[in-house]
């Protein structure tokens, strides 16, 4: 989807959409850019506290610790009413920003897809496989979204093939060095819960 696009949809959820080539520029609007994002969930079965409550920070950050970046994984909402990873979609959080918007600030995240390969898990690990999803130019599709759509971050391995890894390969590239990621449900309890 076209950020500008996302943009208007954020401010105009029920309108409908021009195409992308008629959109008009993006309105003049106060942004701030945030590193990072804290995720608040009910998790009864982790020890995550009174009431099963827990937090964990997702990072979008262009130097980590004063190192390379982070840009962290997260799960999206999609549909409520399907079972396990059905229901949610998988992404990388590249920017969080708080847009204004009249006298109030909606925040949004700048989010790079990933689309499940078939349609339920892979035979061998009983894990989701998903590949990144690219544009028409090769470029990563992109979107912005609410911040309240993502659910919380989410654990990407790399599925190796038969070729040895670079030993130059360092390990914030590995988003971008991989055709297909398995969606790490045995991250933690919560994760086996949502992404069976």
């Amino acid at each position: 989807m076209h950020s500008l696009e996302s943009l208007r949809r954020l401010r105009h959820p029920h309108d409908e959409l021009p195409k992308d080539e008629d959109l008009p520029p993006c309105p003049n609007s106060r942004v701030r850019v945030f590193h990072s994002a804290i995720a608040t969930f009910y998790a009864p079965s982790d020890p995550s506290g009174v009431g099963g409550m827990r937090r964990e920070h997702i990072r979008a950050t262009p130097s980590w610790r004063k190192g390379p970046p982070r840009y962290d994984c997260v799960f999206i909402g999609k549909d409520p009413t399907a079972p396990g990873f059905r229901s949610l979609h998988a992404a990388r959080a590249r920017l969080f920003f708080s847009m204004q918007d009249a006298s109030q600030w909606v925040p949004c995240a700048l989010v790079e897809w990933f689309s499940p390969v078939g349609d339920a898990p892979d035979e061998d690990t009983r894990l989701w496989v998903v590949e990144p999803d690219y544009d028409i130019d090769g470029q990563r599709g992109r979107d912005v979204v609410h911040l309240q759509t993502l659910l919380r971050a989410a654990h990407l391995i790399s599925v190796f093939g038969v070729d040895p890894i670079p030993p130059q390969l360092r390990q914030h590239e590995s988003l971008d060095s991989f055709r297909a990621f398995y969606v790490n449900k045995f991250a933690d309890h919560h994760a086996h819960e949502i992404a069976f």
